[in-house]
């Protein structure tokens, strides 16, 4: 019985095609796989503005939905007929042609991601074993979604949101590349399932997973820094930034383009912390051994859940950075403690079991952790502000 509510989508699948010929049952597996992943990951993105909304009310001592709905509930709905109905204004000299398929090839990209991610034991639509840089190689179209709009609108504001947005995209990708290194040279393996399977192991009742280990709290932490930046979520959403840049680089986009922007980032978000979930968070498997009964379906989107509950926390608490802060953080802090904590890893690997390693290991962490965030993120001395006017 267990075993048939783990797998009970799986099975259904199975069901579905089985009344199809055999010549076409894997097109149609793969067609209704996909369906649902289109179906599900919005109808998500519609919970989640719901929370989001309501939770930053509940941080920031006001109310947030209450209109639309019972509680609110219904204001998605509201959103939606809004963006589908307002009237889509194209500047004249725009190019027309890039200017529509930016936000289309920003969702695509996106969507494309989820194909490997693995949502449940035996649930991932492609289990490919590059599995991991085919995600990357996904990842990295939507730089160049973000700066086609800029680029098509012909507005300065817009390029000037689209060149801040491609920089700090490009910059916090090194970082998310390389703390993903870390999970692939312990594992040995780019398939994001095997990944999973080899977390899915427990001593004494606990997990094998990577967020456990010195080296894989420091790649997770460092992870996490790069999805909020990659995901334009606060204190990183500097390229939207409203009091700045008027809107960054869907400034001119309006009606059901900026919804697709709109959805495209939420569904970005969705990704990355599947993403995470699955390369420190051991994936769809149980915290405890005693809980491997519980479907693996929902400990997988229990994290997922989990990891958006935090971007809506940070959103509600933390301020924007400016550009340069951004910048720095990124070159300056995070990608030399990736850098390093690749180096920790290796010495992980080949330093065996036993203590020693989790001494070692944390002290050159936590030593290199100290001495950057105080010599090497220091603000130097800045001088008294002068002006100077044109004559």
């Amino acid at each position: 019985m267990l075993e048939t509510l783990d797998q009970v989508f799986v099975l259904l699948q199975h069901w579905l095609v089985g009344f199809l010929p055999a010549v076409l049952q894997p097109v149609a597996g793969v067609l209704l796989s996909v369906v649902v992943i289109i179906v599900l990951f919005p109808a998500l993105f519609a919970l989640t503005t719901v929370l989001e909304r309501k939770g930053l009310g509940r941080i920031q001592n006001r109310i947030g939905p209450n209109r639309v709905g019972p509680f609110g509930i219904l204001q998605p709905v509201a959103d939606g007929i809004k963006s589908l109905t307002k009237e889509d204004i194209v500047p004249l000299s725009a190019d027309a042609a890039v200017h529509f398929l930016a936000p289309v090839l920003l969702v695509v990209a996106v969507f494309m991601g989820f194909a490997v991610l693995p949502m449940g034991r035996n649930m991932v639509l492609v289990d490919m074993d590059a599995g991991l840089l085919f995600f990357f190689a996904m990842g990295a179209s939507t730089e160049l979604s973000v700066f086609m709009a800029g680029w098509s609108s012909r507005n300065k504001y817009s390029l000037l949101g689209a060149m801040r947005a491609v920089a700090q995209m490009i910059s916090y990708e090194v970082v998310l590349l390389m703390s993903s290194v870390a999970v692939v040279m312990i594992s040995g393996s780019l398939s994001l399932t095997k990944i999973v399977e080899a977390q899915n192991q427990y001593t004494w009742g606990l997990p094998h997973w990577y967020i456990f280990t010195p080296w894989g709290l420091a790649g997770f932490v460092m992870f996490a820094i790069a999805a909020t930046a990659e995901t334009n979520r606060s204190p990183f959403d500097l390229p939207e930034g409203e009091s700045e840049l008027v809107a960054g680089y869907h400034t001119e986009y309006s009606g059901f383009k900026f919804a697709l922007f709109f959805l495209g980032e939420y569904l970005a978000m969705f990704s990355i912390s599947g993403l995470g979930t699955t390369l420190f968070l051991g994936g769809w498997s149980a915290p405890f051994s005693f809980l491997g009964w519980v479907p693996s379906w929902i400990w997988f989107f229990s994290k997922l859940l989990l990891s958006i509950c935090v971007f809506i926390w940070l959103r509600g608490t933390l301020p924007r950075l400016r550009q340069d802060q951004l910048m720095n953080f990124a070159w300056k802090f995070v990608l030399p403690m990736t850098l390093l904590n690749l180096m920790v890893t290796a010495l992980w690997r080949f330093l065996g079991e036993g203590w020693e390693r989790w001494v070692f290991c944390s002290a050159i962490l936590m030593l290199a952790y100290v001495a950057m965030g105080r010599i090497g993120m220091r603000s130097g001395h800045i001088g008294p502000r002068r002006y100077r006017y044109a004559e």
